[in-house]
């Protein structure tokens, strides 16, 4: 019996814990370090977007005047404040030397409509298109670089100027320095012009000006001396009618470097992509016109090929539809990708490929499985082009 009380003394004995009286305000409502001791931790939120938790307020200095959090806004404003070393332009994301920014934040959804064709000052000529969006993100248009860099790479190699121009770049001169860099590691020689149509991005994209790269104000004409042997227009031609592209083609073509005798020409690259760049789709035009059609795509993330039709350019995104030559492609395509199912169990890329060596059978496939590895296939222009 004694040995019971005894137990049931200590089950209701309160421990030292227990009796620990907490003083001052609780750390989740101050935010400041609880005097009680230096192991005293500050609370969670739970919220979304709160500031970030302490992991221990006694790893972290005591500041006087309002504890950690406060410091801590003292500290990054005054980096924010702190001078820049003169030359250097802006990080990407931050304004740049000319005051513009360089990111989306503050803009609105749209531009507002311009006319389709504006003059420059001084009577120069004049600038041919119409102010899109304008979004951009860094790495978005990797697929079609990788492609143009495959496929175009030997034309830039033998060119005396290698010369490319990124029509349309956006808010952000992203994709222009990203251009330059992966067409340098195959085309060391080669320099890219940035062309916008919106006089403030351009502005704001100079600071970030060097050897091989320059951004000039413009549109459709392609305000630049001599003719390139590359230009892409990455998401332009999806804001305008679908009766319009032609015309727009048309300009672009006659634009690039003519055929020669060891040379195909120059090569305009026409397509869409999504936000982050999983699915893309462009067409391949050169003096002579059209050429060819690639899809391509992050295979990790594809259900069913189909899933492309969202992002096909602006000549082929409206003839989707029973009757339509890239309807029964996108068709068809389905078909094999669900025949080859049983391949899945050795991934989606080998799915992929079985599912395009089976639509090779009845679609005029143009590439090879080098390309197919990397999510992409290839369909010759006249297959897939609209009827009517």
């Amino acid at each position: 019996m004694r040995v019971r009380a005894g137990l049931r003394d200590a089950v209701r004995r309160p421990g030292p814990s227990q009796t620990r009286r907490r003083r001052g305000p609780t750390p989740a409502t101050s935010g400041a370090p609880s005097p009680t001791g230096g192991g005293a931790r500050l609370a969670e939120t739970g919220a979304l977007g709160t500031t970030p938790v302490v992991a221990d307020a006694a790893a972290a200095p005591v500041v006087a005047g309002g504890g950690i959090v406060p410091a801590l806004r003292r500290r990054a404003a005054h980096r924010s404040h702190r001078p820049r070393r003169p030359g250097r332009p802006a990080p990407l994301g931050r304004p740049g030397a000319c005051g513009a920014p360089l990111t989306l934040v503050g803009m609105t959804a749209r531009a507002a409509p311009l006319p389709h064709s504006r003059h420059r000052p001084s009577g120069r000529t004049p600038v041919v298109g119409t102010v899109t969006r304008g979004t951009t993100n860094p790495n978005r248009l990797r697929r079609m670089d990788r492609w143009i860099a495959a496929t175009h790479g030997a034309e830039l190699r033998r060119a005396e100027d290698p010369l490319a121009i990124d029509l349309g770049y956006g808010a952000a001169p992203w994709t222009a320095v990203e251009l330059l860099g992966r067409l340098r590691t195959v085309a060391p020689h080669a320099r890219v012009v940035g062309i916008e149509i919106e006089p403030e991005r351009v502005a704001a994209a100079r600071p970030y000006e060097r050897d091989g790269l320059a951004f000039r104000h413009g549109g459709f004409e392609i305000p630049v001396a001599g003719r390139p042997l590359l230009v892409r227009a990455a998401n332009v031609l999806r804001q305008y009618d679908e009766d319009q592209v032609a015309a727009v083609w048309e300009r672009l073509c006659a634009r690039l470097a003519p055929a020669g005798a060891r040379s195909r020409g120059g090569l305009l690259v026409e397509g869409t992509c999504d936000e982050i760049g999983r699915r893309h789709v462009w067409v391949a035009l050169g003096p002579e016109g059209p050429r060819t059609v690639t899809f391509a795509t992050r295979l990790g993330s594809l259900e069913r090929p189909s899933d492309l039709a969202e992002r096909l350019p602006k000549a082929l995104i409206h003839r989707n539809v029973p009757g339509e030559p890239v309807h029964a492609f996108l068709r068809d395509f389905d078909r094999a990708w669900a025949a080859a199912a049983p391949y899945a169990s050795y991934g989606a890329r080998q799915r992929w490929l079985r599912a395009v060596r089976d639509l090779r059978a009845d679609w005029p496939v143009s590439d090879s499985p080098a390309r197919w590895r990397q999510g992409e296939v290839t369909v010759a222009w006249g297959a897939l082009a609209p009827r009517g």
